[in-house]
């Protein structure tokens, strides 16, 4: 199947916000915002004043959104720079293996490099998720073991 990588439009942001709920489920959960305030946030995220991320959708042929890499830049990074932060990659499961999440990843790699000032692309991953961490070492990418990641709930959905 032939697929098309491009940034994200307005046009999108109701099928990205159905794609969430797909990730969601894909992640284990069985509790779902609504879909208009699902749809509200990612419009606010994507292309609010200022926005807060960004995203490179995957389009099949028949035009749906079947995957997504949602990112932004951080700063700082090494010094005074900034770096691309990948907050969510997915792909839907019938297009795994088909080399799109490695598109992906060189788009993101593409966009960080093409950025002045961006000195690194970073992401994470659980480390109870197998299939991702053989995802990303079979692109090459090693594990980096100096953070730990904590979280704290503001209790805003």
């Amino acid at each position: 199947m032939t697929v098309t990588i491009r940034p994200a439009e307005k046009r999108d942001v109701l099928a990205v916000a159905e794609l969430i709920e797909e990730i969601e489920r894909h992640y284990g959960a069985t509790d779902f915002q609504p879909l208009e305030e699902r749809r509200s946030q990612v419009e606010e995220a994507l292309f609010g004043s200022p926005p807060l991320a960004s995203a490179l959708l995957v389009e099949d042929e028949a035009g749906d959104i079947v995957g997504l890499a949602a990112y932004s830049f951080l700063w700082p990074a090494a010094g005074s720079s900034h770096s691309l932060f990948l907050k969510e990659l997915y792909v839907r499961d019938t297009l795994r293996r088909q080399g799109v999440g490695a598109r992906l990843m060189e788009e993101l790699r593409s966009l960080a490099t093409a950025r002045p000032g961006c000195s690194r692309l970073e992401w994470m991953t659980e480390r109870d998720n197998p299939g991702a961490r053989a995802f990303y070492k079979a692109l090459g990418f090693a594990e980096f073991n100096g953070k730990v990641v904590y979280r704290i709930d503001t209790g805003t959905a």
